[in-house]
């Protein structure tokens, strides 16, 4: 039996705290050992990580960093979640998307965990007219729907609202959201819609249906676009602000206004942006609130990222989205929609569909995430990353306020202008794998059967671009698979090894890589002569490099190669290029597939 000290448990209380002071020492000598002369503030710097919109994480937290007064949950300013309980307490509303009639589909969703529908209708999706197919056999009074028409958002609420009433559902008892977002549609589009009847439509819910809303306020058109978290947090401020306006002067109080919308944000797979993204909006947006004289919390829609989504390897998607919805757990969002694995490659099938909705049923039932009232409170990196974020969100919304409003920006050309320099820092990481993308830039599978599927509806298009993180990876393969279509093979490079395994392992596990992701096949055995290549690349170590370089170079040239790559960095006779981790690999890759002929 072990007795307790009379002062109860004290473990290490005998030991003086250690200082930040410290801390920054040990920093410092490591620092030193790999000959970096830093000291104090400086050594932390060093070890410091810039992220977008000019966010620096640091390698440490303390006390000093968290936010001085989160508040409670239910309380404005909502860090802590949109209601007392918690965000997610009981779990978060489960909300599948659909955008094509499926036989049995929507059923199957609300049978196996899908708590509301979001139904995407009109141009990209099921025609107004399908809508009653549909919701073929949903108890309306149970299951909310959420509309995305478009353009044709007046009809197909008409067309909703009639189903209510044909279904015997009470306008009290009736759950959702007719979607209007002109705005979104303009972002999308580039044509403009007359606000007007989504006007009326706000206040025939706000009279006549308390639980259904008229308007989405959706962000997801500038991160798709490639605008940086601030940005996406920022553009939907403006696009709420204008609505607000809009709603006001066609004669709704302030408050009626407000409970009319939704947001939609993105979740990506980068989770601690995301918690802080969900917390920082709502935090944003009670401080619009309470400016306007209408306190309340923001309602969230987080829907996991289309733009991380890979057509290549897409089984990896499925971690990806897990790791949204997580976030978006934790973030407080109300409503989350977790996109299928294969939602880039056309019409999710069964399969697809059921771990999309099981995502969210095991973080709810199993992890018990909805059990805890705000995970990420007390996180002081967490604390500090919404605190920047939200800075930068709220200087970007000035910005546009300061333009004339989200319409004007959007009309002027200074949105995309904005959303297109953030996505070109961005794809300069992608291309320099700073940010790997798995399977596709890194770890890829030349020998993978593509997943095929029906193709789904055209979204619409002519506003802002729709990007994708491995846009620029999946033009190499195309090439190469047309190549491998025409000829029989993809195109080669062998990795002419120097020296003992030990020596060249690791650069020629770095080289098969690299060039895979371009859809070169690497050759490993072999004489260059028998491989079928025309290029190579040296792989070994420094000190091999030294010796045997020159001559490896140009023996591979005399058996007929016509261009010779180094794995690493080093000035060598006879090399024509150098390939290394943090070189710029979609060059690297549209060059060398350029040489070889593959169109």
């Amino acid at each position: 039996m072990t007795v307790l000290p009379d002062d109860g448990l004290s473990l290490a209380a005998e030991f003086p705290d250690a200082t930040h002071e410290q801390w920054q020492r040990l920093v410092e000598g490591v620092l030193r050992k790999s000959g970096k002369e830093v000291s104090g503030a400086a050594a932390e710097e060093a070890l410091s990580t810039t992220l977008e919109d000019g966010l620096r994480t640091r390698p440490l937290y303390t006390a000093r960093d968290g936010a001085p007064d989160p508040g409670l949950p239910g309380f404005a300013p909502y860090l802590r979640g949109s209601r007392p309980e918690g965000g997610t307490a009981g779990g978060w509303d489960v909300r599948q998307r659909h955008a094509a009639l499926t036989d049995s589909a929507v059923t199957a969703d609300l049978e196996n965990g899908v708590t509301s529908l979001w139904l995407v209708l009109g141009e990209g999706g099921i025609p107004v007219d399908g809508l009653p197919r549909a919701l073929e056999g949903v108890y309306l009074d149970l299951a909310p729907v959420v509309l995305d028409a478009g353009r044709d958002t007046e009809r197909a609420a008409e067309v909703l609202l009639r189903l209510y009433a044909d279904k015997g559902v009470a306008a009290e008892a009736a759950r959702g959201n007719l979607g209007g977002d002109p705005l979104g549609y303009e972002a999308r589009t580039g044509t403009p819609l007359d606000f007007a009847p989504y006007a009326a439509l706000a206040a025939r819910c706000a009279g006549t249906y308390p639980g259904v809303r008229a308007l989405t306020v959706d962000a997801l058109p500038y991160h798709e676009a490639g605008g940086s978290a601030a940005q996406e947090l920022g553009a939907s401020l403006a696009t709420g602000v204008a609505y607000l306006r809009a709603l006001t002067e066609a004669g709704m109080s302030v408050e009626q206004a407000a409970g009319q919308l939704e947001f939609r944000y993105a979740a990506t797979a980068d989770q601690f942006l995301t918690v802080a993204k969900l917390r920082a909006a709502r935090r944003l947006w009670a401080r619009v609130a309470e400016v306007c004289g209408a306190p309340g919390a923001q309602v969230q829609h987080a829907v996991t990222s289309p733009v991380m989504m890979s057509r290549r390897d897409p089984w990896v998607n499925m971690l990806r989205t897990t790791v949204a919805t997580l976030a978006a757990g934790v973030g407080g969002a109300d409503s989350v929609t977790v996109l299928p694995f294969d939602h880039v490659l056309g019409l999710p099938d069964a399969f697809a569909r059921r771990i999309a909705r099981n995502t969210s049923t095991i973080l709810i039932e199993e992890s018990h995430l909805a059990r805890v009232i705000d995970p990420a409170g007390g996180s002081w990196y967490v604390e500090r990353l919404t605190d920047e974020l939200a800075e930068a969100a709220w200087e970007f919304f000035r910005t546009v306020e300061r333009d004339g409003g989200q319409a004007a920006v959007l009309r002027s050309g200074r949105l995309r202008t904005d959303l297109a320099t953030t996505w070109a820092e961005r794809s300069k990481k992608l291309a320099k794998r700073r940010e790997p993308i798995t399977g596709v830039s890194e770890f890829p599978l030349l020998a993978e059967k593509p997943v095929e599927r029906e193709p789904a509806p055209e979204p619409p298009s002519g506003g802002l671009p729709r990007v994708r993180r491995d846009e620029a990876y999946e033009e190499l393969r195309a090439r190469s698979d047309a190549h491998l279509a025409a000829t029989g093979s993809r195109p080669r490079i062998y990795l002419a090894t120097l020296g003992p395994a030990a020596a060249y392992t690791a650069r020629a596990t770095f080289a098969a890589n690299l060039f895979q992701a371009g859809g070169i096949e690497p050759v490993t055995e072999g004489r260059f002569e028998d491989s079928g290549a025309t290029e190579a690349v040296l792989c070994s170590s420094d000190a091999l490099y030294a010796e045997q370089a020159e001559q490896a170079a140009a023996s591979l040239r005399a058996a007929g190669a016509r261009h010779v790559f180094l794995a690493g960095r080093g000035d060598h006779p006879g090399i024509d290029r150098h390939v290394f981790a943090g070189c710029d690999a979609v060059d690297v890759l549209s060059a060398t597939l350029d040489r070889m002929g593959v169109s």
